[in-house]
Protein backbone atom coordinates (compact mmCIF):
# COMPACT_ATOMS: atom_id res chain seq x y z
CA UNK A 1 0.00 0.00 0.00
CA UNK A 2 1.22 3.29 -1.03
CA UNK A 3 1.73 6.09 1.59
CA UNK A 4 -0.58 9.35 1.45
CA UNK A 5 1.39 12.14 -0.56
CA UNK A 6 1.25 15.58 0.73
CA UNK A 7 -0.21 16.61 -2.33
CA UNK A 8 -3.44 15.22 -1.39
CA UNK A 9 -3.76 17.77 1.04
CA UNK A 10 -5.85 20.88 -0.85
CA UNK A 11 -3.39 23.37 0.55
CA UNK A 12 -0.25 21.74 -0.19
CA UNK A 13 -1.53 21.34 -3.39
CA UNK A 14 -2.79 24.72 -4.18
CA UNK A 15 0.94 25.83 -2.89
CA UNK A 16 2.52 23.78 -5.13
CA UNK A 17 0.21 24.73 -8.18
CA UNK A 18 1.19 28.46 -7.73
CA UNK A 19 4.58 28.04 -7.28
CA UNK A 20 4.72 25.95 -10.79
CA UNK A 21 3.24 28.50 -12.43
CA UNK A 22 5.05 31.34 -11.12
CA UNK A 23 7.57 29.44 -12.36
CA UNK A 24 6.28 28.73 -15.55
CA UNK A 25 5.50 32.85 -16.19
CA UNK A 26 9.35 33.39 -15.35
CA UNK A 27 10.43 30.99 -17.77
CA UNK A 28 7.80 32.50 -20.12
CA UNK A 29 9.15 35.44 -20.09
CA UNK A 30 12.72 34.56 -19.69
CA UNK A 31 11.79 32.17 -22.82
CA UNK A 32 10.25 35.05 -24.92
CA UNK A 33 13.85 37.34 -23.99
CA UNK A 34 15.73 34.62 -25.43
CA UNK A 35 13.64 34.12 -28.74
CA UNK A 36 13.89 37.64 -29.55
CA UNK A 37 17.31 37.96 -29.16
CA UNK A 38 18.43 35.09 -31.01
CA UNK A 39 15.91 36.33 -34.05
CA UNK A 40 18.19 39.92 -33.73
CA UNK A 41 21.22 38.49 -34.07
CA UNK A 42 20.16 35.75 -36.85
CA UNK A 43 18.86 38.91 -38.36
CA UNK A 44 21.92 40.97 -37.54
CA UNK A 45 24.58 38.51 -38.62
CA UNK A 46 22.79 36.32 -42.15
CA UNK A 47 20.46 39.29 -43.21
CA UNK A 48 17.32 39.34 -44.98
CA UNK A 49 15.45 35.64 -45.06
CA UNK A 50 12.07 34.85 -45.40
CA UNK A 51 9.89 35.16 -42.90
CA UNK A 52 9.18 31.40 -42.58
CA UNK A 53 12.93 31.00 -41.41
CA UNK A 54 12.23 33.27 -38.43
CA UNK A 55 8.68 31.90 -37.54
CA UNK A 56 10.19 28.36 -37.63
CA UNK A 57 13.01 29.41 -35.74
CA UNK A 58 10.99 31.31 -33.07
CA UNK A 59 8.82 28.62 -32.81
CA UNK A 60 11.66 26.02 -32.27
CA UNK A 61 13.19 27.60 -29.80
CA UNK A 62 10.06 28.71 -27.94
CA UNK A 63 8.81 25.51 -28.29
CA UNK A 64 11.54 22.79 -26.87
CA UNK A 65 12.27 25.87 -24.02
CA UNK A 66 8.97 25.74 -23.10
CA UNK A 67 8.37 22.09 -22.67
CA UNK A 68 11.98 21.83 -21.16
CA UNK A 69 10.58 24.08 -18.37
CA UNK A 70 7.34 22.53 -18.05
CA UNK A 71 8.82 19.11 -17.68
CA UNK A 72 11.59 20.09 -15.07
CA UNK A 73 8.85 22.24 -13.10
CA UNK A 74 6.91 19.18 -12.61
CA UNK A 75 10.06 17.17 -11.58
CA UNK A 76 10.73 20.11 -8.87
CA UNK A 77 7.41 20.16 -7.94
CA UNK A 78 7.00 16.80 -7.12
CA UNK A 79 10.45 16.43 -5.64
CA UNK A 80 10.12 19.50 -3.48
CA UNK A 81 6.66 18.80 -2.18
CA UNK A 82 7.27 15.34 -0.61
CA UNK A 83 5.36 13.40 -3.40
CA UNK A 84 8.49 11.81 -4.58
CA UNK A 85 9.10 10.09 -0.98
CA UNK A 86 5.58 8.67 -0.68
CA UNK A 87 6.05 6.12 -3.41
CA UNK A 88 6.89 2.83 -1.85
CA UNK A 89 8.98 0.42 -3.83
CA UNK A 90 7.28 -3.04 -3.69
CA UNK A 91 10.57 -5.15 -3.77
CA UNK A 92 11.64 -3.69 -0.04
CA UNK A 93 9.11 -6.09 1.35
Amino acid sequence: MAKPSPLDQPENAAHAWARYRRLMRWMAMFTLTVVVLVLGFLRWEVGPSPIHFYIATGLGIGAAMMLMAALMGLVFLSSGTGHDESVSDLEDK
